[in-house]
């Protein structure tokens, strides 16, 4: 009898958390044009057509840096790698995550020229934003470092992508969250970067009716760890989606 009672109770557990995973599966979306770059990568491309290789700088602070995850592979760009590599079989794919927890627009341009060179950079992710907007940075002096970002990467030979705010409480609450995320689109197209709508697909999440709990974590800032893996396959399909590579032959190209 208690083995046929824990039988049933095992089926019920089973069926929530079925029913609990493929809710999250199915949560975690956004619409094709959201996920648009509106930039052609072709550096990036180049890099994978020619070279069978693909070497990504995931600059920021502590999105970047994993803060919120229980497990480091959750963060973004380690599911940012895992999934390239998924869907480019063949292609070397080299994530540096260069984030540090607290740092804003004009640490992270101070610091851009030493943690991208070294690492031969074909594409910067830029996530960046949230902290210049709670620190409530000038909109005029937030786009200037900006600009001063992407300058000291393009030199360097990379695409860019800025990664836009995080759609969460503690940013919603901000009197002009809004205006962070209009500059950094206004910087993206001027400079010829990408843009990955964070702050959009977030926000298009919870006006679906997501909760919070499903992606934030209790400070009501910081991404858990549904929230940093979805960023992460979002993220991987906008890339994958602009890098149309020609037929991929030989062998990954090895180094460090």
């Amino acid at each position: 009898m208690r083995k046929h009672a824990f039988m049933a109770m095992s089926l019920v557990a089973l069926a929530v958390w079925s029913g609990s995973a493929f809710a999250q599966s199915r949560d975690c979306r956004a619409s094709r044009e959201l996920l648009d770059l509106g930039n052609p990568l072709e550096i990036a491309r180049t890099a994978v057509a020619d070279e069978h290789e693909l070497r990504i700088v995931a600059m920021g602070s502590s999105s970047t840096q994993g803060y919120g995850t229980t497990n480091p592979q959750f963060a973004y760009p380690a599911q940012l790698k895992m999934k390239l590599e998924a869907a480019m079989p063949g292609v070397a794919i080299h994530v540096f995550n260069k984030g540090i927890g607290g740092q804003d627009a004009e640490e992270m341009t101070a610091r851009m020229r030493a943690d991208v060179k070294p690492e031969r950079a074909q594409l910067v992710v830029w996530q960046v934003g949230t902290n210049s907007a709670i620190r409530r940075t000038p909109t005029d002096q937030f786009a200037n470092r900006l600009r001063a970002g992407i300058d000291i990467g393009k030199s360097l030979g990379a695409n860019f992508v800025l990664m836009n705010l995080q759609y969460v409480p503690a940013v919603v609450a901000l009197p002009d969250e809004e205006e962070y995320a209009r500059v950094m689109a206004d910087v993206a197209k001027e400079k010829g970067a990408g843009l990955f709508r964070r702050f959009e697909i977030m926000r298009a999440w919870y006006n679906d009716g997501m909760p919070y709990a499903q992606f934030v974590t209790s400070d009501g800032l910081h991404l858990n760890d549904f929230g940093q893996k979805c960023i992460g396959k979002l993220l991987s399909n906008a890339i994958i989606d602009t890098i149309v590579p020609k037929k991929l032959t030989g062998t990954p190209k090895t180094s460090r």
